[in-house]
């Protein structure tokens, strides 16, 4: 992730949080000119109502009537709409799919009133908190603000991004960390979602500021630059997370344009990828081994790509779930894991899917409101186990400065035997 603006939702993979932070923010300062006298609306309204009405289009066409009544809410808080807020979000709780506004900057305003308050207890008696987890390797690098994660199989390490430091570690079995990928070195922007390519090892990995500049990179397996790769235009982009492909194509998910991208090394340009319906800050992306479908994640659901066909169609949750707001997305025999920031206080979940892979079957919620879900972000399989960013600290970043460093901690890295 980056360093958002005072736009809605990520800016980055898994910049959620942040953004919902200084939309907190501007609550705060909201409230105070109120009391003056003086409404101030949030400088970036007309994008926020802009992606309202997307929403609101699509109320009644999807599986998932939660994701979008929670999108709604934090959007209505973020315009100052109390009301409005609290009537969206009280019909999503009544939903009983998952969604926890606890703890959700967002909802900051809400925190003390009892109807408030009322509901989180709902959702909690509703879902109770699991503890699964373990922990696997800390970092003593506590500005290294991460964001991706991969496992990189052939050198039995896994590889991890900074998004202040703007660099790659890499961190082998015994857990002693080197950098992969120097800061200051390339000139680099801040490093989110990062890949393996299956054929040789090399890695790939994206980069972005809240700007609208954002880069795919390519390294060699010692970390030599091989080539960045942007899309020429005036128009923002955020590349987030990705996928490669055996073929040479790598899929991106672009937050900022709200897009999903193909890029074909050999041609090295970049193609937009429709799908069935608008995407709202598309971030998690899986592929399924046979490399035959692609499952995009946004705030609103995942949606199920089928490549040979060339058509795609929404995942459908099943009653009292929801598959929405996934930062990182895997697959894993014929299941996804899901690292799921956007329904509020984060879960990582298992989805268990039909043999066409359109339905969710069984969902197991695999760590829930424990002290391995603080800030988690993506995460990375090696073999049957699941090891996942912890604490990510993306909401003691802003662009590029950390806003309080004695705040900062050793980054841990979880890891949860999948079932």
């Amino acid at each position: 992730m980056h360093r958002p603006s005072c736009t809605r939702g990520l800016s980055l993979a898994g910049f959620l949080f942040v953004a919902i932070l200084f939309a907190s923010c501007r609550v705060s300062a909201q409230e105070q000119e109120e009391v003056r006298g003086a409404a101030v609306e949030p400088a970036d309204a007309p994008e926020i109502r802009a992606q309202m009405a997307i929403a609101e289009n699509l109320l009644g066409k999807t599986p998932d009537r939660g994701a979008i009544l929670y999108f709604l809410a934090e959007s209505h808080a973020q315009l100052l709409e109390q009301r409005a807020a609290m009537s969206r979000l009280s019909e999503c709780i009544a939903l009983k799919e998952g969604f926890d506004p606890d703890g959700d900057p967002a909802f900051a305003a809400f925190k003390n009133a009892d109807d408030f308050i009322k509901l989180v207890q709902q959702v909690h008696r509703d879902f109770p908190a699991i503890a699964r987890s373990r922990l696997a390797y800390t970092i003593q690098e506590k500005d290294l603000i991460p964001e991706g994660l991969a496992y990189d199989p052939l050198g039995d390490l896994f590889f991890i991004s900074s998004l202040y430091r703007r660099k790659i570690v890499q961190i082998p079995r015994d857990g002693l960390p080197t950098d992969f990928v120097p800061p200051g070195r390339d000139n680099l922007l801040p490093i989110l979602g990062i890949r393996l390519d299956p054929v040789d090892g090399s890695v790939w990995a994206n980069s972005f500021l809240d700007t609208g500049k954002t880069e795919l990179l390519h390294f060699d397996r010692a970390g030599k630059l091989l080539g960045r790769f942007s899309i020429p235009g005036k128009e923002k982009h955020g590349f987030n997370d990705l996928v490669v492909l055996r073929a040479g194509v790598v899929y991106v998910t672009d937050t900022l344009a709200h897009k999903l991208y193909r890029f074909d090394a050999k041609t090295q340009k970049f193609e937009e990828q429709l799908v069935s319906r608008p995407l709202l800050q598309p971030n998690g992306i899986a592929i399924t081994d046979d490399e035959q479908t692609l499952y995009v994640a946004d705030q609103l659901g995942i949606l199920h790509v089928d490549l040979a066909a060339h058509n795609s169609a929404e995942l459908d949750p099943g009653r009292h779930n929801t598959v929405s707001g996934a930062d990182g997305l895997y697959w894993h025999k014929n299941t996804l894991i899901a690292i799921q920031n956007g329904i509020g206080a984060p879960r990582i979940a298992q989805f268990n899917l039909s043999t066409d892979g359109l339905h969710v079957l069984k969902t197991t919620v695999l760590e829930y409101r424990s002290t391995f879900t603080l800030l988690p972000t993506t995460g990375a399989l090696r073999g049957d186990d699941f090891f996942f960013i912890v604490n990510s600290q993306l909401d003691n970043l802003n662009g590029t400065r950390i806003l309080d460093p004695l705040k900062l901690q050793p980054i841990r890295i979880g890891v949860l035997r999948l079932p």
